[in-house]
């Protein structure tokens, strides 16, 4: 009897002690863009103890935030912790990296190039540091915002290389509300990666033709575009709902398959916690077979 209490105790104390594992604010050198880029990381519980090669999300913060924010205000330690005890979701690496307010995109003189840095270094640099399955069938992409149109843009101009893309409250426009909006909110977001000072049509830039949500999907190719599972939300009470909902309409016109809900809710926290935990069990799917 002893040695079964023992046992019990043992395996009681293993099973309280085993946890996953986030890590903030890490750092490699950025040879494009000369500088320290940070990023968080969520491993999961038994990384440390096994050998095993894991799938692999890529989670994006919203303007004005950075790599730690979905860990301090998005509790995905508790929501991807939750997802994989209830077998929603395979255990995963998930990498979270400082958007810098940058759109998640180069700026439209090539001195800034985020977009470049995210695919040609961060990407590379995690997959080799991580346990990561370095695969298209097994790399997602998710964020919110801002880092809700990245998770998009990327996934939409590089197909070959995420199976899985979950955007929440993305920053989509239009034409007409790009047109509209007042000068000091243009320059203090979009005028980052488009240029400051710019009015009227000369907004509607190539480089925006180039980076717009809503004009990829009108010109990408369809068969391409359909090598990837896309999932969007936005909250019916959110100030980007006319634009999601405009993404939705185009993508249905040119048959680019994907899954769209609007749900009750705002451009907040609350939103976006409720968001993940279905993003994240969305993405999971492509990685099973």
């Amino acid at each position: 009897m002893k040695s079964l209490l023992t046992l019990l105790f043992s395996f009681t104390i293993s099973a309280l002690s085993a946890q996953s594992v986030v890590k903030e604010s890490m750092s490699f050198q950025s040879k494009i863009l000369q500088k320290d880029i940070r990023y968080s990381v969520y491993l999961p519980d038994g990384y440390n103890t096994s050998l095993r090669m894991y799938p692999v999300v890529y989670l994006l913060n919203g303007f004005t935030g950075n790599e730690t924010d979905w860990i301090q205000f998005g509790d995905m330690q508790h929501i991807v912790d939750e997802g994989i005890a209830q077998g929603d979701i395979p255990p995963m690496v998930i990498i979270m990296p400082d958007g810098d307010d940058r759109l998640y995109m180069n700026n439209h003189d090539n001195s800034y190039r985020y977009g470049d840095m995210f695919i040609e270094e961060l990407m590379p640099h995690v997959e080799g540091k991580y346990r990561i399955r370095a695969e298209k069938q097994f790399r997602g992409i998710s964020g919110l915002s801002m880092g809700g149109a990245g998770t998009l843009r990327f996934a939409m101009l590089y197909p070959e290389l995420f199976g899985a893309a979950a955007a929440y409250s993305s920053a989509v426009g239009t034409d007409e509300e790009m047109l509209a909006g007042g000068q000091q909110g243009f320059d203090g977001y979009w005028g980052r990666a488009l240029g400051t000072g710019l009015k009227g049509e000369a907004r509607l830039s190539e480089h925006y033709r180039k980076n717009s949500i809503l004009d990829i999907a009108k010109t990408a190719d369809v068969n391409k575009l359909n090598t990837v599972r896309i999932y969007f939300d936005c909250g019916d009470d959110d100030f980007l709902a006319i634009g999601n909902a405009s993404l939705h309409i185009e993508m249905r016109k040119r048959g680019i398959r994907h899954q769209y809900r609007v749900r009750d809710g705002a451009h907040t926290w609350d939103f976006w916690r409720t968001s993940l935990p279905i993003g994240l069990k969305f993405i999971a799917e492509s990685f099973t077979r």
